[in-house]
């Protein structure tokens, strides 16, 4: 029998409360996801915090409480305010910065009577820890250290923080349920060479249209070649879900590309990211659609999902796990 694939609750219960919060962590592990998928900043004052940007007005209201703060670009840095300034921010669902306008409007709405904010690494893992005790889970952390190379042109390793929180709460081995995922190959190199980390690592794979890390071809990587050569220092992939399923964009059939069969001849586990129930390609007729393509047609390894919930039943409803 195949083994149970993955449900990685991305950035939390994002689909049903803001992203990355306590509270959204919470619930991906209530509604029993595998693992919970986090970002990794750090601040002026080199503390690690949960969030996915490396700026902070799409999802803060930064620009009212530090007005001035923001850098040339208009934007407002996580990495240029200490924890204290960070812990004064209210956060919100994500909306679009030219607009205002909510990203996903179906979502948990912003209201001026509840304050969420943006917890540090330590909070995050102290609250897994936490759950897994009282409910009796083995709830796994998924996490990303953003932009590796962003933080070490500021002077600051991200890496060497983040894992040193790690080995503070005992993720040092492989098998202690806990993943270091990186689009930057020199980053993962980094921290299994340079830091002797013996996580499991995993590639991420963006699209080289989107400038996630100049100097990374994505393209590249997804080629039997490039397979070989990530399959030496990492031991997963996490790639972009159009590399596995192109959508031709007009309700045709996905056209399912070589790469899962590429990753899987290569002895490495493969999760496409990210299943949206309300953000559907246009081949999927539903959420269940888009589950049984890359669960069961195209058998990859796990999934990361604003949904865990709705994963989570459909894996049992379909009684193959």
């Amino acid at each position: 029998m195949k083994k149970k694939p993955l449900i990685i609750a991305h950035r939390g219960a994002c689909g049903y409360l803001p992203e990355q919060t306590l509270e959204g962590t919470a619930l991906a592990c209530a509604m029993g996801a595998d693992c919970i998928e986090l970002d990794a900043l750090l601040t002026r004052d080199d503390r690690a915090i949960v969030f996915h940007d490396h700026y902070l007005d799409s999802m803060t209201d930064v620009a009212v409480l530090f007005p001035g703060r923001a850098r040339s670009d208009g934007r407002h840095y996580a990495i240029d305010f200490t924890l204290e300034e960070i812990r004064q921010l209210s956060l919100r669902g994500r909306v679009n910065p030219a607009t205002g306008r909510p990203v996903h409007p179906g979502r948990f709405p912003d209201s001026p009577a509840l304050r969420f904010r943006i917890p540090t690494l330590e909070e995050e893992l102290a609250l897994i820890r936490g759950l897994n005790r009282s409910m009796g889970l083995n709830i796994g952390i998924y996490l990303e250290p953003k932009g590796p190379a962003y933080h070490r042109s500021e002077g600051k390793a991200v890496e060497d923080v983040v894992l040193g929180i790690f080995r503070e709460f005992g993720y040092t081995t492989r098998d202690s349920g806990c993943y270091i995922q990186s689009f930057e190959p020199a980053s993962i190199r980094y921290m299994r060479e340079s830091l002797q980390c013996d996580l499991i690592m995993v590639q991420l794979i963006g699209d080289n249209s989107w400038e996630e890390t100049p100097g990374v071809d994505y393209t590249g990587m997804m080629t039997p070649d490039g397979m070989d050569e990530v399959s030496r220092f990492a031991d997963r992939i996490g790639a972009w879900m159009n590399h596995i399923a192109v959508d031709p964009g007009d309700g045709g059939q996905p056209r399912v590309t070589k790469l899962v069969e590429w990753v899987h001849e290569r002895n490495m586990e493969i999760n496409p990211f990210t299943l949206r129930a309300d953000d559907l390609p246009a081949y999927a007729k539903s959420f269940d659609d888009l589950l049984e393509l890359f669960l069961v047609r195209i058998g990859v390894d796990g999934i990361f999902t604003d949904f865990p919930d709705l994963a989570v039943d459909y894996l049992a409803r379909e009684g193959v796990w």
